[in-house]
């Protein structure tokens, strides 16, 4: 029996599929554009032709996905996603199966990015930890107890969309003022007209104005978390994301503001890091999820 699995990390932007071994070894990695409009049927068309070039010696059992959004408890269906417009209980997993002939299990994208970074990154030497994916959205995991926690329904740890600020910008979701709207790439662009890439080169090259961009938005960023630690009162809180890769210049400013608001009971010994993984944490925890899957013979291969 073959030992490759094929985890997928879809985004507003780009699909990252790749091939993997069991201890995560990484074969090959495609990326293909998200179909503009996103439309659902559309985008599970573009990931089964992804699917099968990289399956082209039909060496892979599984296929396991990461969504921008909460799925089912089932793991089966996409439930919603705020920044793929019109995906509302999609059938995901029925159709990837039709299409290529491999068993499929969803989960949230931010979860997935904890399941990888708790297996081979940042967050191993932790029980307890959340993760945040600063990017297009705000994307949370949560792990209690070493293990995920989706909720009751599958749906729990959307820690972007609670609520900063009651009167602040309207979000996709139907909240205003959400974390997401004060920590996304799109706060980032309203804020200073730049892309976040941009304003951590001008920060890197010590332009003061961009340096207390990163620390204003580090203090927004650290009132968003401090609500989350008085609920959690996690070992670690893991920043991953392509807005992480300018942490430096933002996360010392997090974690005094999270030192300032939260009483020293809730937050002993916290640690503020960064992730590990880049690009890989989604699909790397798309493939862990699967192999567990497989291991605890929740599929049937």
């Amino acid at each position: 029996m073959s030992d490759q699995v094929i985890g997928i990390d879809l985004g507003g932007t780009a699909i990252k599929l790749g091939r993997f071994l069991q201890d995560g070894t990484c074969l090959a990695t495609i990326s293909l554009p998200t179909p503009q409009p996103a439309n659902p049927q559309l985008v599970v068309k573009a990931i089964a032709q992804g699917v099968k070039q990289l399956n082209l010696n039909h060496a892979c059992q599984a296929i396991g996905l990461g969504m921008p959004g909460p799925t089912d408890k089932t793991r089966r269906i996409a439930r919603k996603s705020i920044n793929l417009p019109g995906w509302d209980d999609v059938p995901v997993a029925d159709w990837l199966e039709a299409q290529t002939g491999l068993p499929t299990v969803l989960e949230n994208d931010a979860n997935c990015a904890a399941m990888g970074e708790a297996w081979l990154g940042a967050a191993r030497a932790f029980t307890d930890f959340i993760l945040l994916t600063l990017g297009t959205g705000v994307g949370g995991g949560i792990f209690l107890n070493g293990k995920l926690f989706t909720g009751r329904d599958g749906a729990a740890g959307e820690l972007g969309l609670i609520t900063l600020n009651p009167d602040g910008y309207p979000c996709r979701s139907g909240n205003q003022g959400s974390l997401e709207q004060y920590a996304s790439i799109g706060a980032i662009q309203r804020r200073t007209g730049k892309e976040p890439a941009e304003m951590g080169q001008l920060a890197q090259a010590g332009d003061p104005a961009a340096i207390e961009f990163w620390q204003d938005y580090g203090k927004a960023l650290g009132a968003g978390l401090a609500s989350l630690v008085y609920v959690l009162t996690p070992e670690a809180i893991i920043i991953g994301g392509g807005i992480g890769a300018s942490c430096k210049f933002f996360l010392p400013s997090t974690l005094a503001e999270i030192e300032q608001r939260v009483v020293s009971p809730s937050r002993v010994g916290l640690k503020l890091l960064p992730a590990q993984l880049g690009n890989q944490a989604g699909m790397l925890g798309a493939v862990k999820l699967i192999w567990n899957e497989i291991t605890e013979q929740r599929i049937s291969l």
